[in-house]
């Protein structure tokens, strides 16, 4: 193990106080420089505002201002041409670029860059115009998500289908309908992430390490020039908190727990044993061993990747639990989760969109697989519109349900006199109700399954989308 010593503490924004050196371990243990990088843009932005609202408040002069800005904007080209040179001593983003601004504009200019300004507030305000930005594209990818949900259900809104409880046949519907299930599902995840939004957008920026600003700077118009809705109003909470990024990684675990059951579904769908639909070989594997297998991994990864997402939120909670107030190095382990969760999210979504645009329907194998056993409760309903109590009426169908068993025949083969010898009450054209078109087509109520409720629904879910 390297002695401490080794690595010293000058030229770190907080080495003043400090005589000797860093343990080279301990450096890199608590830089964030290999991860935070990736937020250059928004610290240089946030460093612009500061600086403008210091020079309107008189700290700092006019042409210091002018000074700071132009070596700001050329630390930016550096990084967006990927020409910016990180060093060792750069142990975050924040000191990266005040370091670079003092090589190009000399230290004494952009030694006033920080001028009560604290780290604390600094790194959040970077997160949250970082996940602001993450949020609205994956925003955007899960409307382009739920835009094909409805494009195909409209499209194959004739497509027949059995419907599942308990994983076991229940009733005939239209494969459309199952399409929406989902499909509202997502748009809820929508509005939630919307919901997230509005408490990420808020700028801490101006309250200091923790007790706020002493040199009377204007909070509202950084937080204007930086595009945030409003200002966070306690300094103590706005460095501490970290409840935006717990919030969101709870919206991603729920938001990948429904890709998870859709990709489960999907995954059984495309098994020989169901043949329903075939994913496209862009999203799918062979093996290494067996040449006939056609493997669903894209389906698996998504339902794999709910676990890590669910990971992330449960970790990073478990590290705030115990935290005492305002500001703590903890806090630092809020950046890994964020950022991975922000990938994982935005992948899958892109996926998911990939595998359903690209799938192929087997409506011959939905239909194969619907069994008039399914219309069970469609008998009972009859007899229910002929004034039979409903709760009678479903002992009855289960009668002939437990005959066609007896009999070693599907329910549909039921003579009319058989039918009639089970209940006489049984009018002469039963026979009619073992139709699966018919079957869907009378569940016309709102939010069914019927054709007209599900252009309704898609009509609906329109509307959501704007």
């Amino acid at each position: 193990m390297a002695a401490p010593g080794d690595a010293p503490s000058e030229g770190m924004l907080w080495g003043g106080r400090f005589t000797g050196g860093i343990d080279p371990l301990m450096h890199q243990y608590n830089a964030s420089i290999s991860y935070d990088s990736r937020l250059f843009k928004e610290d240089i932005l946030g460093s612009i505002a500061f600086a403008r609202a210091n020079a309107k408040s008189g700290i700092i002069s006019n042409d210091d201002f002018v000074e700071i800005e132009r070596g700001l904007h050329e630390v930016l080209k550096e990084w967006e041409g990927g020409h910016f040179v990180i060093k060792s001593n750069d142990e975050d983003i924040h000191t990266a670029n005040e370091r670079r601004l003092g090589e190009i504009i000399g230290k004494n200019i952009a030694g006033k860059l920080h001028t009560g300004r604290s780290r604390n507030e600094q790194v959040v305000c970077d997160m949250r115009m970082w996940l602001r930005e993450r949020i609205r594209e994956i925003d955007s990818q899960l409307v382009a998500l739920v835009k094909v949900i409805t494009g195909r259900a409209e499209s194959e809104i004739d497509y027949l289908m059995p419907g599942y409880t308990h994983l076991q046949r229940a009733q005939p519907i239209r494969f459309s309908q199952w399409l929406m299930s989902f499909g509202f599902a997502f748009m809820n995840d929508v509005e939630r992430l919307r919901e997230c939004l509005k408490r990420v957008n808020k700028s801490p920026l101006g309250c200091g390490a923790l007790a706020g600003n002493v040199f009377n700077i204007d909070r509202e118009m950084m937080a204007k020039e930086l595009g945030f809705d409003d200002i966070l109003w306690n300094s103590m909470n706005a460095v501490s908190d970290r409840d935006f990024v717990t919030e969101f990684l709870q919206w991603g675990s729920l938001f990948m727990q429904h890709i998870s059951r859709w990709a489960e579904d999907l995954i059984i769908y495309s098994t020989q044993e169901f043949g329903f639909i075939y994913i496209a070989d862009a999203y799918s594997t062979g093996s290494s061993l067996m040449p006939q297998k056609h493997n669903p991994d894209g389906l698996e990864l998504l339902r794999g990747k709910a676990g890590r997402a669910f990971g992330h939120m449960s970790g990073f909670m478990m590290t705030q639990k115990g935290l005492p107030s305002t500001y703590n190095k903890d806090l630092q382990e809020s950046w890994e989760p964020m950022l991975d969760h922000v990938k994982t999210i935005s992948d899958s979504i892109q996926i998911a969109n990939g595998i359903l645009s690209t799938l192929t329907i087997r409506p011959e194998r939905m239909l194969a697989a619907l069994d008039p056993f399914m219309l069970a409760t469609d008998v009972a309903e009859r007899l229910t519109k002929l004034g039979v109590p409903f709760r009678e009426t479903h002992h009855i169908a289960g009668r002939c349900v437990a005959k066609s068993e007896e009999l070693g025949i599907p329910m549909n083969e039921l003579t009319l006199e058989q039918l009639k010898a089970i209940d006489s009450r049984f009018p002469d054209d039963i026979k009619e109700i073992f139709k699966y078109e018919s079957s869907v087509e009378a569940k016309s109520a709102r939010g069914g399954t019927s054709r007209s409720s599900i252009l309704e629904q898609i009509k609906v879910l329109r509307a959501m989308l704007g």
